[in-house]
């Protein structure tokens, strides 16, 4: 049998090999996400832009002088809106996962760093 102190460390390593891995599956679902982002932003640029041939095929900021280049700046800024709001909601995940663990009283490191300067 174990004593109290190896139980208890034990148990913590146990914590976080499980936080480890809940990480990591959050990791590869917002990976997937992404992915799944890009191929449907691909897909909704091949069918927003027209058809056609830009003038010159060797500067791709010609294609942007063209009088149908609406579907690229519409797929460029949603998908800019989407990173930010991916971004916005990552931060959001981390804040209240670090309030879950130290506790909402507690304030964040940087806004302790921030106190002593």
């Amino acid at each position: 049998m174990y004593d109290t102190a190896r139980r208890v460390a034990l148990v913590k390593q146990r914590v976080r090999e499980n936080n480890r891995r809940r990480q990591r599956r959050g990791i590869y679902g917002l990976s997937a996400a992404c992915m799944l982002l890009c191929a449907a932003l691909m897909q909704t640029a091949g069918t927003v832009v027209g058809p056609g041939q830009t003038a010159v095929w060797g500067v791709f900021g010609a294609m942007l002088l063209r009088e149908d280049a609406g579907g690229y700046v519409l797929v460029a800024v949603v998908s800019f809106a989407a990173a930010a709001a991916i971004t916005a909601l990552c931060f959001r995940l981390r804040k209240r996962e670090n309030q879950k663990k130290d506790g909402a009283d507690k304030p964040n490191r940087h806004e302790q760093e921030g106190k002593r300067t």
